[in-house]
C-alpha cells in the first residue's frame, strides 16, 4: 500500500516522502480499513512541525485526525462492525493515550470504538470532516459550556470553520451569538450565515461593542480561538463570573516560540469580577471520556450532518502523489475548499 511518511520533524513539504509499506493485519478489537478520504488540517501539519500538543514517533505516517473508508478486515473475536460497513475513524490521538495510525495511507488499523458508521446517502468530503471540527463545535458549546437557549454565546475568529460550525449548531439551538472578525468583508458574510451581531476589530472596539450588543446583563459565556490581545479582550468583555474556553491560538499561528504563545490577561478583571479562563483540546478531550460518549458525540454530529444542521463545505481532492500541491493549498490563506488526500476512485456523493 502507499503512505505519505516523514522521517523527522521539519516542514512537511520537505520531510514527507510516499513510501510502500504492508497492509497491516488487525488484532482483536481491531479493524482494517481501507481509506476512502482524509482531509489536511493545521494540526496536522503542526505535529510534523514538532509544534502540537503531542509529537508520534518518527517516521510517522501523516494525518492524525480522521478519514472514512471501509472495513477491510475485522480483528478475532471482534464484534459491533461487519466487512464492507463504511466508517468514520476518528483518529484524534488521546492524551494521555497510545499512538493512532496515521490517517494518509491506503490502509490502516483502528480500535473499532473510534468507528462510527456513516450511511451511503453522506459525501465522502463531509464523512471524512466528521470527527474534528463539527465535534469540536458540538463539545463547546453543549459540553463545555452548556449554553442556554436565548443566552449570548461570545466568539473569535467567527469566519474559521469551527467558527461557522458554532453559527450554525447555535442558530439551531436558539443561542444568539456575537462574533468576532478581523475583516470589514467578513461582517455581511457571517450575518448571512446566521450570526446575530458581528464585531469587526478592525474599525470597532470590541469591550464596547459587546457591551452595547449585550447591555447590563452582559455576556457570561465565551469561546475564543484566537488568543493573544483578542483573547484577553474577550476576557475583559465578559461578565462577573463569565467563562471563555480558549481552543485554539490562531494570532499566533506562525510562532515558533512557546513562550511567546500568550494570553496577556488583565489580573484585576480576572480577580475581582471572578472570570474564568481555561482551555479546550480534542486530543485531551478523548483522553478523559469513555469511548461510549466519544461515539455518543460522534453520532450526534453525524446525525446533525445528515439532517443538514451543520454544513461543512467540499473539500478538495488530491492524490497522494500530489502532496506538495495538496499541502500548499492547506497553508493558503482563505483558500477556499479544504484539502482532501482520495484513494480509489475519487469522492462517493460529490462531484468535489
Amino acid at each position: 500500500m502507499r503512505a505519505l511518511v516523514a522521517g523527522e520533524v521539519g516542514e512537511p513539504a520537505e520531510v514527507l516522502r510516499l513510501e510502500t509499506r504492508p497492509v497491516p493485519t488487525p488484532e482483536a478489537g481491531r479493524a482494517l480499513i481501507r481509506v476512502k478520504a482524509t482531509p489536511i488540517h493545521a494540526s496536522d501539519l503542526h505535529v510534523l512541525r514538532g509544534r502540537y500538543g503531542f509529537s508520534p514517533q518518527f517516521p510517522a505516517v501523516g494525518g492524525n485526525m480522521e478519514c472514512v473508508g471501509r472495513v477491510e478486515a475485522l480483528g478475532p473475536d471482534t464484534e459491533g462492525l461487519k466487512i464492507g460497513d463504511r466508517v468514520v475513524n476518528a483518529a484524534v490521538p488521546a492524551v494521555p493515550g497510545p499512538q493512532v495510525a496515521g490517517t494518509w495511507q491506503e490502509y490502516l488499523v483502528a480500535d473499532v470504538r473510534r468507528l462510527l458508521p456513516v450511511p451511503g446517502h453522506l459525501s465522502d468530503s463531509d464523512a471524512c470532516q466528521l470527527a474534528v471540527n463539527p465535534l469540536t463545535a458540538l463539545l463547546l458549546v453543549t459540553r463545555e459550556l452548556d449554553v442556554q437557549p436565548g443566552e449570548w454565546l461570545l466568539q473569535t475568529a467567527a469566519g474559521s470553520t469551527v467558527g461557522r460550525l458554532v453559527i450554525q449548531l447555535a442558530r439551531h439551538l436558539g443561542i444568539p451569538t456575537i462574533n468576532v472578525v478581523r475583516r470589514r468583508d467578513a461582517v455581511e458574510e457571517i450575518r448571512a450565515l446566521g450570526g446575530d451581531e458581528v464585531v469587526c476589530t478592525a474599525d470597532e472596539d470590541l469591550l464596547q461593542r459587546v457591551a452595547e450588543i449585550a447591555g447590563a446583563a452582559g455576556v457570561h459565556k465565551a469561546v475564543d480561538c484566537v488568543a493573544g490581545p483578542v483573547g484577553a479582550q474577550v476576557s475583559q468583555a465578559l461578565a462577573p463570573g463569565g467563562e471563555v474556553v480558549v481552543y485554539g491560538a490562531l494570532s499566533t499561528h506562525r510562532q515558533t516560540d512557546p513562550a511567546a504563545l500568550t494570553i496577556p490577561l488583565q489580573a484585576r478583571s480576572v480577580i475581582y469580577e471572578t472570570k474564568a479562563v481555561r482551555g479546550f483540546w480534542l486530543n485531551r478531550w478523548f483522553g478523559t471520556v469513555s469511548p461510549e460518549d466519544a461515539l455518543d458525540a460522534l453520532s450526534e454530529v453525524r446525525t446533525l450532518v445528515a439532517d443538514g444542521v451543520l454544513t461543512i463545505p467540499p473539500g478538495r481532492p488530491f492524490p497522494l502523489e500530489r502532496f506538495t500541491e495538496a499541502i500548499s493549498l492547506a497553508e493558503t490563506p482563505a483558500r477556499g475548499a479544504k484539502p482532501l488526500f482520495v484513494f480509489e476512485d475519487g469522492l462517493d456523493g460529490d462531484d468535489g
